[in-house]
């Protein structure tokens, strides 16, 4: 082929090249394009992109946001009289009006400093924040009701412009569908990564005008939290642990791919179930006791009415006590009835982190840390 033959077949390439610049081009594209190419949007882009988040793509395409949510929910976020392309949910942006379903939505709220944009609740129960109990009570934020029986006047009064969903619940969203609004599924709850579920903030952040914001709060979440981890994979020893108690009959435990199990692991610690399992797992206690008779640690996390001890832990379950971890006193603890736990700790992994590693790992933590989750139960 000459060099004159060579050069329009050049030109040809670097137009087709140019074509998938400002285009999306479907769904995984996380390298998706960027708003006409601008060096700003290009910048801004790069704030909301998920790097451990995998319920959520974005891309850009001619001056519209556009992200996907799990596997078919499509959002156009817009500013003014602008369309969303075809296959994709409009909603303009900024939101300042929405309801949240789960505490784990609102804690993306809390930590953006942005309750203003919550205009309605399911309800108030475990809740402690001041500022949100106040805001039930005056009634700048309403209660809903429970999934699966909404109060659909109340959503109304909310009058939001989404309602953040978790589809995993017990639903009952058809009526609410009814009233038009529409409903963004919030899939934080469903990501095993910790970093992950907290990087969902950037997720809410594109929605409410607080995209900067977002990306700087999880940028200081990521850089402590990556910091310790490395610190605790040079640790010489790992301790194992195992998780959860009796419940009728049945033990409740989370599986080896779970959240929490990665958290074990990233404090320097084997969790004692190691296999595919993502969500929560029902064992006979004889299983659960030959897979953790000789741990070295055991986490609790439960709503006790007054103070949790030793006693009551064998008290709910006569066998407790033949562990090691319960004989030694090496019960790692949390009671949700003291401390606001799925209010806050989705979009604080580095701290709930650091409660473990101060555990397991002691000499990698300032002497007088003092925990915010999970302590030694005394």
């Amino acid at each position: 082929m000459t060099n004159r033959q060579k050069q329009p077949l050049s030109l040809v390439l670097a137009f087709v090249a140019l074509l998938f610049v400002g285009a999306c081009g479907g769904r995984g594209g996380r390298g998706g394009s960027e708003r006409e190419g601008t060096a700003d949007s290009l910048a801004a882009l790069e704030l909301v992109k998920p790097r451990y988040a995998t319920g959520y793509t974005v891309c850009d395409s001619a001056g519209v946001r556009l992200v996907d949510v799990g596997e078919h929910d499509r959002f156009a976020l817009v500013r003014g009289d602008v369309e969303a392309p075809q296959g994709y949910t409009r909603i303009e942006v900024p939101v300042t009006r929405t309801i949240c379903m789960t505490s784990l939505q609102l804690s993306n709220f809390t930590i953006l400093d942005a309750h203003d944009v919550v205009k309605g609740l399911t309800g108030t129960k475990n809740l402690f924040n001041p500022d949100i109990l106040e805001r039930t009570k005056d009634g700048r934020i309403v209660k809903i009701g429970m999934e699966g029986n909404f109060d659909t006047e109340m959503v109304l009064a909310a009058n939001p412009q989404v309602i953040f969903i978790s589809p995993s619940k017990r639903g009952g969203y058809e009526a609410i569908k009814e009233t038009g609004i529409t409903l963004v599924p919030h899939l934080g709850y469903q990501e095993l990564d910790p970093l992950g579920q907290a990087e969902w903030i950037k997720f809410v952040g594109m929605l409410i005008g607080k995209e900067r914001e977002a990306s700087e709060i999880f940028a200081g979440i990521e850089q402590r939290y990556q910091t310790l981890k490395e610190a605790a994979a040079k640790a010489t020893v790992r301790p194992t642990v195992f998780s959860g108690e009796m419940h009728y009959g049945t033990w409740h435990a989370v599986g080896g791919k779970n959240y929490l199990a990665q958290i074990f692991r990233d404090a320097g610690a084997d969790y004692v179930i190691n296999d595919e399992e993502t969500s929560g797992e029902n064992l006979e206690f004889e299983k659960m006791y030959a897979l953790a008779a000789k741990a070295d640690y055991w986490r609790i996390l439960n709503s006790y009415p007054g103070d949790f001890s030793y006693d009551a832990l064998k008290a709910s379950e006569p066998r407790n006590e033949l562990f090691k971890a319960y004989q030694e006193k090496k019960v790692i603890y949390c009671n949700m009835k003291q401390t606001p736990y799925y209010e806050i700790s989705p979009v604080k992994p580095d701290v709930l982190l650091k409660d473990f590693v101060a555990i397991f790992h002691p000499e990698l933590v300032e002497p007088n840390y003092q925990p915010t989750f999970y302590q030694l139960l005394k």
